[in-house]
């Protein structure tokens, strides 16, 4: 595991929620797999809907057009192409949003979503999600010190939970440097990819967030066991895993949890932070009856599938 920046913290799209101010930097696109980061909004878009929420895409002038995002995202189902026509989802260029007449102003910028948001309200809707392209910056060639701190004065959006904001940084038209600072000002950072994992070590533990599956088991029980096993040098150990953004969970992965914790000498204590779901999964596969790991359900709404 290795340590993580409190303003860094990573989290699957599923988890993010309504006030939540996010960014997300993937890297080059891989072969076979252009639809990234589509993959990633696709799962927030439909989400979103599913939630009563309005949707505003931000996209660059030179990504899809609307038809074949709609399309993209709707795969058949005409549900995103009914939310189009209904006015449940927009779509808007970056270059419409940030430099409609060729210049980047801050406050102007901040008016236009705040009047986004309050238009979703006044539509009914239970909230406004917004995903941005930020590759209007480097278009205008925005000084980096002036495109973060533009990103630092937009917290008061966040402040009413409404809004909730994704700003994509692509990496192939920003470099390391930038992306890293703009993790330092964005308090949530989204996880590339959808079957992912994210181990990182905390203060009296480790948390993991993402997907715990077929594609990432291996992984899962390899973070586990190395964490469990470090702690178990000198005997008895407490340990604090923080599962509470871990939106997926395979039995496979909980039955593992479950036999490394019942391993550890006596005395020891694994204190299990999860979701209603995986705590249910949890203890139907027997996790009361390790007297070493105690499972502590966090009473958030909506926290995710387990199973």
């Amino acid at each position: 595991m290795t340590p993580q920046h409190p303003a860094e913290r990573t989290v699957p799209v599923e988890r993010l929620r309504l006030g939540d101010h996010a960014c997300m930097g993937p890297g080059a696109i891989e072969e076979g797999d252009g639809e990234s980061p589509w993959k990633v909004f696709t799962a927030y878009t439909r989400t979103s809907l599913a939630r009563g929420e309005k949707v505003l895409l931000v996209m660059d002038p030179d990504d899809l057009t609307d038809d074949e995002v709609v399309a993209l995202l709707d795969r058949g189902s005409g549900q995103v192409v009914t939310a189009r026509a209904g006015g449940q989802l927009s779509l808007k260029r970056n270059t419409e949003i940030y430099v409609p007449d060729g210049r980047f102003q801050e406050r102007r910028t901040i008016d236009t979503y705040a009047s986004e948001v309050d238009r979703a309200r006044d539509e009914g809707w239970a909230g406004l999600r917004a995903t941005a392209d930020m590759s209007w910056a480097p278009r205008m060639n925005l000084g980096h010190d002036r495109l973060l701190d533009y990103e630092a004065s937009v917290a008061p959006l966040f402040a009413d939970p409404l809004f909730t904001a994704i700003c994509w940084y692509d990496r192939q038209r920003f470099d390391d440097d930038l992306t890293a600072r703009v993790g330092k000002v964005h308090p949530l950072r989204v996880m590339e990819r959808l079957d992912s994992l994210e181990v990182t070590e905390t203060p009296d533990g480790g948390r993991i967030a993402g997907t715990a599956e077929l594609s990432t088991r291996t992984e899962f029980v390899e973070a586990l066991r190395e964490a469990l096993e470090r702690r178990d040098d000198s005997g008895p150990s407490h340990f604090v895993l923080d599962l509470r953004d871990l939106c997926f969970m395979e039995a496979h992965c909980a039955w593992q949890l479950i036999s490394l914790a019942a391993s550890l000498p006596a005395g020891s204590e694994v204190t299990v932070r999860c979701g209603e779901l995986l705590g249910l999964v949890l203890e139907q596969l027997g996790a009361d009856e390790v007297p070493q790991l105690v499972v502590s359900v966090a009473g958030e709404e909506d926290e995710g599938d387990a199973g």
